[in-house]
């Protein structure tokens, strides 16, 4: 059974191990170690986590797996959006599941929970996201919820400029 809840205070230790260990599970294989350290310092630090966390307009969310935490979440609404093109829509900014729970369907239940939770904000009309261009198993996944590409954006990992491609649908 997969447990989604949203993360507290008291959860911040929690979410920097699963951020620091899906993102370099996800992306050591293509990326420098020297890019790595620089991105993970930078971006999943305590401090910086807990940061995001207190802003209102962001959500980060947990899911468990028999007690163990499996995979993590971050969607964003408003002033949070990485990206401040996009008015009355959801972000999601962050979804990584950790290896030994990929198809355990655990990417699912946190995309469903990030659709709902756009469908109950009375002003949102889509929900997005930024994927890498050579991510082409997380580009299909989003795919089969209906998200399409609409345009592209560059994301900096360390020093390395590489290109995501924005995916959208409506709720």
């Amino acid at each position: 059974m997969i447990e989604i809840k949203p993360c507290t205070l008291e959860d911040i230790p929690t979410l920097v191990d699963v951020s620091c260990r899906t993102f370099a599970e996800t992306f050591d294989n293509d990326n420098t170690p020297e890019d790595m350290e620089l991105y993970l310092e930078k971006n999943f630090s305590a401090t910086q986590l807990t940061k995001e966390f207190e802003n209102k307009e962001s959500q980060f969310v947990l899911a468990f797996i028999d007690g163990k935490c499996a995979a993590y979440m971050k969607i964003n609404v408003g002033e949070a959006q990485t990206e401040k093109d996009y008015p009355n829509s959801l972000e999601i900014q962050r979804i990584y599941v950790l290896k030994e729970f990929k198809g355990k369907h655990v990417g699912t239940e946190l995309i469903k929970y990030a659709l709902d939770y756009g469908k109950k904000q009375n002003n949102l009309e889509y929900a997005w996201l930024g994927v890498w261009e050579h991510n082409h198993p997380a580009i299909g996944f989003y795919k089969k919820f209906g998200f399409t590409q609409f345009g592209s954006h560059v994301f900096v990992l360390g020093t390395d400029r590489q290109t995501d491609i924005l995916m959208k649908r409506s709720f």
